[in-house]
């Protein structure tokens, strides 16, 4: 496994579509879950873990500066807005937490998946203040980098099973959630940029 290699969600028209994440490695695209027998050495695993733990200030990163009475507007349409997003990562990462404490504590736990786009419309994700999702983000992050940190080798061959992806193994979870805050950063860039092209 390329220590390099990014993973990166697959867009649909409100965000992201659950559960559909990528890697490119040499030009090909392979699925979360098609990475069987592709073990990471450790230092592989403490680059992905070390940018798990910058995912926070990646997206804080990416909201400096962003009006503040543009954060529910969708200047891409049918894509989320920065609101959507912080709610969304709030939620997911609250939701991928429990993914990983099951993949450690459970047998073959299933990892259940859920419908972000109903999440996002019927919590009202545009309507809520992003400051306790920034909190709760920043909490589900920091926990659970802390249990990265004491995972042992044996512990990350630990795994379950995906309804869509079939084998999800710690490694998995480990390559998507890595990339998943900054994948988010870069959308928020986006709707910046799509922002001040519609002021021009």
């Amino acid at each position: 496994m390329l220590p390099s290699a990014a993973l990166e969600v697959n867009d649909a028209a409100t965000g992201d579509a659950q559960g559909v994440y990528r890697a490119r490695i040499g030009g090909t695209t392979r699925t979360a879950s098609s990475f069987e027998g592709d073990a990471m050495t450790r230092e592989e695993r403490q680059k992905l873990i070390e940018q798990y733990k910058d995912g926070y200030n990646e997206v804080t990163r990416s909201l400096e500066g962003f009006p503040k009475e543009s954060l529910t507007a969708h200047p891409i349409a049918g894509k989320w807005s920065a609101c959507e997003i912080v709610q969304h990562l709030a939620d997911s990462e609250g939701y991928s937490a429990i993914r990983l404490r099951r993949l450690l504590t459970e047998d073959r736990p299933a990892i259940h998946a859920y419908d972000e786009a109903a999440w996002a419309t019927q919590l009202a994700y545009n309507e809520r203040d992003l400051a306790p999702a920034l909190d709760s983000f920043r909490g589900a992050r920091g926990t659970t980098a802390q249990i990265l940190e004491r995972m042992t080798d044996e512990d990350w061959q630990r795994e379950g099973t995906h309804p869509e992806h079939g084998r999800y193994g710690a490694e998995d979870w480990l390559r998507i959630y890595a990339a998943h805050a900054h994948n988010h950063a870069s959308q928020i860039r986006r709707l910046r940029e799509a922002l001040a092209a519609v002021a021009k």
